[in-house]
């Protein structure tokens, strides 16, 4: 899990204040000059818009966690749209996405269905920062949340993280990235986990962020903070724990798939969930 922070944006009118007294009606040249300076704070400002990390939606632009309740509930959205965009090369086994359709199904109260999608976008081969990450969502997410219809986003690149041992993370409220180079390399060969194994477990522990665990946007019923390690369960055999989106996970996959515990669970039943 990933913190994204966005651009600093500025506030165009937070310094602008109307002298009363003794006033007097500027000339013609003042007017000029006034016209010519606010034409430079609209440019300045509109200007800002443009950063390649900014998505055009704002719900899609929070914190992690933020939308924890609106993904458990059916409150506000009754509807779930997962929208899964690949590199050449690296789509998600139709098994991992059968398991995490189980998944998200098990846990979400959303009558109106849950509808997943795996579209293929360009390369990109680098080491990625969560910043660049941010840039490939905002040029190829399409899908956003909009009337009572929540959308997610799962990015699986060819490259790495920054950090060669991360195999995903979550950087917005309804963002993950998958580092698809790395989870092949690590599964699926003699001696390794199965790659349904490694992708359905580090899916279905990002997209446990964006449902806010632990302590991440849905609130503890029993303390189970692994506090040395952010939001994580300090239940080793939990699929929360920390190690599970790192290579330190792949001995514990060698015999089953993580699943939540009990306290996880109860988490997220408090807050909306099934």
């Amino acid at each position: 899990m990933k913190m994204y922070k966005k651009a600093k944006s500025y506030n165009c009118l937070a310094s602008e204040t109307l002298q009363t007294a003794n006033y007097k009606p500027p000339t013609k040249i003042k007017w000029q000059v006034l016209f010519l300076c606010f034409a430079l704070l609209l440019f300045s400002c509109k200007k800002e818009s443009t950063n390649p990390e900014v998505l055009p939606n704002g719900y899609s632009d929070q914190a992690i966690g933020k939308s924890a309740n609106d993904l458990l509930s059916d409150t506000k959205y009754t509807t779930l749209n997962i929208q899964i965009q690949y590199m050449p090369g690296y789509a998600l086994d139709p098994a991992t996405i059968t398991n995490f359709t189980s998944y998200v199904n098990g846990l979400c109260n959303k009558p109106g269905g849950i509808n997943i999608t795996q579209q293929q976008i360009g390369a990109n081969g680098d080491t990625l920062t969560v910043g660049d990450v941010a840039v490939i969502e905002a040029k190829n997410r399409t899908a956003y949340t909009s009337g009572n219809t929540i959308a997610v986003y799962i990015l699986v690149t060819d490259g790495y993280d920054t950090s060669a041992t991360t195999l995903g993370f979550a950087y917005r409220n309804t963002s993950i990235c998958f580092f698809g180079q790395n989870i092949f390399n690590n599964s699926g060969g003699i001696g390794q986990v199965t790659r349904v194994s490694l992708e359905t477990s580090v899916l279905e522990h990002e997209f446990g962020h964006l449902m806010g665990l632990v302590n991440l946007g849905t609130p503890m019923v029993t303390f189970h903070q692994d506090t040395a390690h952010g939001n994580h369960c300090n239940n080793p055999d939990c699929l929360m724990y920390y190690a599970i989106d790192t290579h330190d996970a792949l001995p514990m996959l060698a015999s089953r798939i993580p699943v939540l515990d009990s306290n996880c669970l109860k988490d997220l039943r408090a807050n909306g969930g099934k």
